[in-house]
C-alpha cells in the first residue's frame, strides 16, 4: 500500500526507518520457533522489495539487519540457525546482485563489524554459530546460478575473514587478566584492517576502553587520536575538508586527566 513511499529518496526516508524498526523488534523480542519463521520470510521479501535501504545511501539499516541476523544464528534451536543462515546467505546474494554481480562490499564489511560487536555483547562464537557458518557456505557451494561468477569466493572469505576474528577473540579471552597482552592482541586485529577504516576503528574504540578501564588514559587518548586520523583521511578523500596534518611524533600528552 506504501511501497511509493517507501521508496522515496531511494529508500532513506522517515517511513522507511518506521516499517524497518518493525520488522526488528520481532528479532529483538523473544519468539518461538515457529513465529521466527514467518518472521524469517516477512523479512526476505522486504529485503527483496526494497534493496536500495540496505545497500545505498546510509549503512544504518545494513548494520542493523547483519547484527540481529547473526545474533539468530547463534540460536539454541537449530531450525532458527538454519532460517538465519539461509537469510543472511539471501542477503548477500542481494547485495551481490545490487552490485551488478561485483562484489558484497557493504554486507561483508557490516558482518565483520556487527561480529565484533556480538563478541562483546553476546559471547557468539561456540559451536552454534560455527554450525550457521557451515550452513552459509554450504549454500554458496550449491547455488548453481552463482557457479560460474566470484560470490561463492567471497562468502567463503567473508566466512573466513568471521572465523578468524573469533579465534582472535578466543586468544583475548586467554590473556583478559593481562591487559598489555590484550590490547597488544587488539592492535594486531585493528592493524589487519588498514584497508577497512571503520573496522579498525571499532577495535580502536575496544582499546581505548581497555586503557581506560585500567587507567591508562594517555594509551586510551591515543587510541582516539588515531581514530580521529582516519575519520579525517575519510572526510579529505571525500572532499569534505581540504588539508590535514598530523604529526604522530610531536603529540606528547603529559597531563594524566587528559
Amino acid at each position: 500500500t506504501f511501497q511509493r513511499q517507501l521508496q522515496q529518496s531511494d529508500c532513506q526516508n522517515a517511513l522507511m526507518k518506521k516499517v524497518f524498526d518493525t520488522h526488528m523488534l520481532f528479532l529483538q523480542i523473544n519468539q518461538s520457533a515457529t513465529a521466527l519463521k514467518h518472521v524469517f520470510a516477512a523479512l526476505r521479501l522486504f529485503v527483496g522489495k526494497f534493496p536500495s535501504a540496505f545497500f545505498q545511501g546510509q549503512a544504518d539499516l545494513c548494520g542493523s539487519l547483519c547484527y540481529e541476523i547473526l545474533k539468530c544464528c547463534n540460536h539454541r534451536s537449530r531450525s532458527t540457525q538454519t532460517e538465519a543462515s539461509a537469510l543472511l546467505y539471501f542477503f548477500m546474494r542481494k547485495n551481490f546482485e545490487f552490485n551488478k554481480q561485483k562484489s558484497i562490499v557493504r554486507s561483508h564489511l557490516q558482518l565483520i563489524k556487527a561480529v565484533s560487536q556480538l563478541i562483546a555483547d553476546a559471547g557468539i562464537g561456540g559451536s552454534r554459530f560455527q554450525h550457521s557458518l557451515a550452513i552459509i557456505n554450504n549454500f554458496a557451494n550449491g547455488d548453481k546460478q552463482m557457479k560460474n561468477v566470484n560470490f561463492p569466493a567471497e562468502v567463503k572469505d567473508l566466512t573466513k575473514r568471521i572465523r578468524t576474528v573469533l579465534m582472535a577473540t578466543a586468544q583475548m579471552k586467554e590473556h583478559e587478566k593481562d591487559p598489555e597482552m590484550l590490547v597488544d592482541l587488539q592492535y594486531s586485529l585493528a592493524n589487519s584492517y588498514a584497508s577497512t577504516p571503520e573496522l579498525r576503528r571499532t577495535w580502536l574504540e575496544s582499546m581505548a576502553k581497555i586503557h581506560a578501564r585500567n587507567g591508562d588514559l594517555s594509551e586510551a587518548a591515543m587510541c582516539y587520536i588515531h581514530i580521529a586520523a582516519l575519520i579525517a583521511e575519510y572526510l579529505k578523500r571525500k572532499g569534505k575538508i581540504n588539508t590535514f596534518k598530523i604529526n604522530y611524533a610531536s603529540i606528547n600528552i603529559v597531563d594524566n586527566n587528559f
